[in-house]
């Protein structure tokens, strides 16, 4: 794990998470690579109560009260939810508050489906996290849950980094925990839930000095290559 200065304590992580969002607009258009993954492989949830942890600024948080859902958003930093507070406030029903993936401050069993976006990467213990998403699903429910997966080509450029001395972070963000997609299917399948569906998208070529280059060929070519893919979904269900 990398960590910024400060950012092995609660509230140096909340400050260091705060600053990032400050830099940030809304994300409104919901259409990084995690969202449109979630999009795609999402259920509908008209009716159906929802919880996004990890919302961010909000803007995937509102598309999903667009779609019908009864959402609840919750962020680990003040800024964060301050934005998709003022983003969001026309719409209904859309809960913003702060809060911790790692203690989810709602009781057992109270959400019908639990997105989690870019987040448990960026905890001190995303196998807790997980246990937490888990929780709060009823039976039945069910987890869309996204993370960078570092088995491709970025996770070679990261370990380059590392061996070069040089900290590798995600834009920037405080805590950046290295995840592979089969780490994550493990936290998921040990959360006691049952993976329903594995997706991935995203290859890169990084190129020192440059923005990594993109390589959509690979996006189209066999199946196998999302368990290499930067941007994966994992999406499990809480047995009955």
């Amino acid at each position: 794990m990398t960590r910024a200065p400060g950012s092995g304590d609660p509230a140096g992580a909340r400050a260091g998470y705060d600053a990032w969002h400050a830099t940030l607009d809304v994300d409104g258009e919901a259409a990084a690579p995690w969202h449109l993954l979630v999009q795609k492989h999402l259920a509908p949830v008209a009716g159906r109560r929802v919880i996004e942890i990890g919302c961010g600024r909000g803007g995937f948080s509102a598309w999903l009260a667009r779609q019908g859902a009864d959402v609840v958003a919750i962020d680990f930093s003040r800024v964060a939810i301050g934005k998709a507070a003022a983003f969001g406030q026309r719409l209904a029903p859309l809960y913003f508050a702060v809060g911790d993936i790692q203690a989810i401050p709602h009781r057992s069993e109270a959400f019908d489906v639990a997105v989690s976006c870019e987040t448990v990467e960026h905890v001190s213990d995303p196998a807790g996290a997980v246990r937490e998403l888990a929780r709060v699903l009823r039976p039945g429910g069910r987890l869309y849950l996204t993370t960078p997966n570092y088995l491709g080509m970025m996770g070679l450029f990261r370990l380059y980094r590392r061996l070069t001395g040089r900290p590798y972070t995600e834009v920037g963000q405080p805590i950046n925990n290295l995840t592979l997609l089969p780490r994550t299917c493990g936290w998921v399948r040990r959360a006691g839930l049952r993976i329903v569906a594995v997706a991935g998208v995203g290859h890169y070529l990084p190129v020192p000095g440059r923005p990594p280059v993109t390589l959509p060929a690979l996006d189209r070519g066999p199946r196998v290559l999302r368990w290499l893919a930067l941007h994966s979904l994992v999406v499990a269900e809480k047995p009955r």
